[in-house]
């Protein structure tokens, strides 16, 4: 049991520090009222860090992950079904999300003014951010952090090209690997001071605008928590089904009761990776396909995480008293939970980085990041759970598309004839 307890407090002990932080900052602000602004300075200096760090720690790392990418010519129809999976399966979650934030509001009746948006989406036509959202027109704005996907489209092109004159032996790709180990290593130490920058901005917005954020957040909750579990017991079962049938529905739910709870204990998609590739196997998952699917989709496959991306840009949406309505402002908010899950997942501290990246394609203040950081921090565990456990469906989902309909009868025709 002690060690039990031991491995849960290693594993959670700096999202519960974060959160016990921001409980006390917030009985500060109840407390102290509008004198607690006082401490806000304190947390504007880890807002200051983070923004500063997160450009060149997204190309870095991004040009990175991709120019290292060699040898997988041979792989190329897993590998097309894969990411196949992984977007539609992103899409369905995205959609559902987008109709459950319509109908139960996160922040509804929740108003507060900490600054105008940079940006007001709505008045673009639907070409016109869809342009916006993914280039700019000068180099020098791919600098700046109000044009992170432009940034992330231009890493991935990057990172590309770093593997097609050499990839990983190539003196560039190696030079972006040291790189990106100097930036990890830069938001480990930007981290250390979450507790305290947090806690006292916290201390400061609860201060100024009281109770009625966390009465936010309580409905912020209340939204996505019950959505996981039907996404778990409802999506998961069609995406089981089509893969299997029935004896595929069977041998899923079977055998992903450890990964589910590794996950949710782990609060890493990663972590969980061995528990989930030992599932697969049992589920009859070729080894070839579970050894491609189960790392990648570990880093890059994130149902979970496209979930809370959207509920929070709603969350924002109705915090700042904007519309989450319109065809352009759903599909920005489709690429940015889809891409966000895709290529921010395997970044440390990805989940603060996808967070800058709403409030800033959005224009929202920084200040508004803080109050979307702790939702993240609130939802980890159910969607770290869907994130890990939605690898081993998308495993069985491609083995159906590349060995047919019929393939857990093949494997266990097989298993009964040794």
């Amino acid at each position: 049991m002690s060690q039990t307890k031991g491995t849960f407090w290693e594993n959670y002990r700096f999202s519960v520090t974060l959160i016990i932080s921001i409980a006390i900052g917030s009985i500060i602000g109840l407390l102290f009222g509008e004198k607690a602004t006082v401490l806000k300075p304190f947390g504007d200096i880890f807002l200051n860090l983070m923004f500063t760090a997160v450009t060149p720690l997204v190309f870095i790392t991004i040009a990175s992950a991709v120019g290292s990418m060699v040898n997988m010519k041979r792989l190329g129809k897993i590998l097309g079904n894969m990411f196949l999976t992984f977007v539609v399966t992103g899409l369905i979650a995205a959609v559902l999300i987008i109709v459950v934030v319509n109908i139960f509001p996160p922040a509804a009746g929740a108003n507060i003014e900490l600054g105008a948006a940079e940006t007001e989406l709505e008045k673009l036509s639907f070409a016109d951010q869809v342009v916006q959202a993914v280039t700019v027109n000068d180099f020098s704005k791919i600098l700046s952090r109000s044009n992170m996907l432009p940034l992330i489209v231009f890493s991935i092109l990057f990172g590309y090209c770093v593997s097609a004159v050499g990839g990983e032996d190539n003196i560039v790709a190696r030079a972006l690997e040291a790189l990106s180990k100097v930036m990890m290593k830069l938001i480990g130490v930007i981290m250390l001071y979450a507790p305290i920058g947090l806690g006292a901005y916290f201390a400061s917005l609860i201060g100024e605008f009281g109770p009625q954020l966390l009465g936010a957040y309580a409905r912020a909750m209340a939204v996505y928590y019950p959505l996981c579990i039907l996404y778990f017991a409802v999506a998961f079962t069609a995406y089981t089904y089509y893969a299997g049938g029935m004896r595929g529905v069977k041998t899923f739910f079977k055998n992903i009761i450890e990964p589910a709870v590794t996950s949710i204990a782990t609060q890493s998609s990663i972590a969980t990776m061995p528990v989930n590739l030992k599932a697969a196997s049992r589920i009859g998952v070729p080894k070839d396909i579970r050894e491609i699917i189960l790392p990648i989709g570990a880093t890059m496959h994130m149902d979970g995480t496209v979930l809370s991306s959207i509920l929070k840009i709603s969350f924002l949406f109705g915090i700042f008293g904007q519309e989450f309505t319109g065809i352009g402002t759903y599909f920005t908010a489709i690429l940015l939970s889809i891409l966000g899950g895709v290529v921010m997942s395997g970044v440390p501290g990805g989940g603060l980085i996808g967070e800058m990246l709403i409030v800033n394609m959005y224009g929202f203040p920084p200040e508004a990041f803080p109050i979307i950081a702790t939702i993240g921090f609130l939802v980890d565990p159910p969607a770290t759970c869907l994130n890990a456990t939605g690898d081993t469906v998308a495993s069985m989902i491609v083995t159906r598309m590349i060995e047919g309909k019929d393939w857990m009868e093949k494997k266990l025709t097989a298993h009964e004839e040794l």
